[in-house]
């Protein structure tokens, strides 16, 4: 019943934001049949469609585990767009200034900064709470305008490149590039444009989801974050160091944000350029909410978005009276939905144990 349960709101959110899209579509005097199909094809319907929606899902996927780990520890992370923008900034920086390092050196070293960075600008709302009682969402929200102004400060100042009118910083090393999957896929008799931006930071992904999954359902550190998140006094009572797993959680979801900027800066901009997140941060919650915190369910549903996001300007581009807005409205739809799925679930789920009780 649980399972069903869980595959259930997310597979009746989606269907919801299809169908809505559907209506808009028909309203407007195009054919929703058709513009499903180019969504499709656009997505899935080529090796570089492909490449490009995994490439889009990508960030997603860090961010979406970065809520959800949050969200397992009781705890509401709207700081990630802060995290890996600094994050980012600092790998840029750190494959800058160290590009005489060898790439297996250099390469381990920006991952490794910007994991550090991306945790401890999320350790300190968590010291924050556990300290003075200070609620995480307040916090990383103001930490968000901290961090973005931050690194525009220092990509427009000290650290811009030398000459160029946009705020953004030299590019990093070649010791500091990592893989992009045409050269992945070359030995393998697959041919893919070098031009196409996937690159091994979607394994890295697969990776994350895989580790989290075994740290929260498999360890006993997992066990005690799910607890402190499920009921802290209860876990208290237990003997659960809360306040440890409080800061545990929201530097470990800070980390994964981190991870975000490994994407972007060595494997497709090979520079920090301002504002290069559309939004990645606050997205991933979204996604989290559709994975119902799950890994496996956050990697599914960066796919799916990360198809819209594809598919959509496939549909931009040969239909008239269509454009890519209408992925938002699909995704607004979904994440409506799936929020009020899951509201109406609680509230069903209290008044059975009421009346069980009674």
């Amino acid at each position: 019943m649980k399972l069903l349960r869980a595959v259930f709101i997310p597979v009746l959110a989606i269907g919801a934001g299809l169908g809505i899209g559907a209506i808009i579509v028909k309203m407007v005097g195009e054919s929703p049949g058709e513009m499903y199909r180019l969504l499709f094809t656009g997505a899935f319907g080529s090796l570089n469609g492909i490449a490009y929606t995994l490439f889009y899902a990508t960030p997603l996927i860090f961010t979406g585990l970065a809520v959800a780990v949050a969200f397992r520890g009781g705890l509401f992370n709207i700081g990630a767009e802060g995290q890996l923008t600094l994050a980012a900034f600092v790998a840029a920086w750190a494959g800058i200034n160290l590009s005489f390092l060898p790439p297996l050196i250099l390469v381990p070293t920006c991952i490794c900064v910007a994991v550090a960075v991306g945790a401890i600008w999320a350790a300190i709302p968590g010291f924050l709470k556990v300290r003075f009682g200070v609620h995480e969402v307040i916090n990383t929200i103001m930490m968000n305008f901290v961090a973005v102004g931050l690194a525009n400060f220092l990509v427009t100042g000290p650290f811009r490149a030398p000459g160029d009118q946009i705020p953004e910083t030299t590019l990093i090393g070649n010791a500091a590039h990592i893989p992009r999957a045409g050269a992945l896929l070359s030995p393998v008799g697959l041919d893919m444009p070098s031009y196409v931006p996937l690159n091994v930071s979607f394994l890295m992904g697969i990776v994350a989801c895989i580790l989290i999954h075994l740290f929260l359902f498999r360890t006993t550190w997992g066990f005690e974050m799910r607890a402190v998140g499920l009921n802290p006094k209860a876990a208290e009572a237990a003997g659960i160091n809360v306040a440890k797993n409080i800061v545990l959680a929201m530097a470990i979801s800070g980390a994964l944000a981190g991870l975000v900027g490994v994407n972007d800066v060595m494997g497709y901009e090979y520079r920090y350029r301002d504002g290069f997140s559309p939004g990645y941060g606050f997205l991933g919650i979204a996604v989290a909410l559709l994975g119902r915190n799950h890994p496996f369910g956050v990697l599914c549903t960066a796919i799916l978005f990360g198809a819209l996001v594809r598919g959509g300007l496939t549909v931009d581009m040969l239909m008239e009276r269509i454009s890519k807005d209408i992925v938002y409205l699909i995704q607004g739809v979904i994440i409506v939905a799936v929020a009020s799925a899951g509201a109406g679930a609680r509230r069903w789920k209290t008044r059975a144990l009421r009346e069980r009780a009674t």
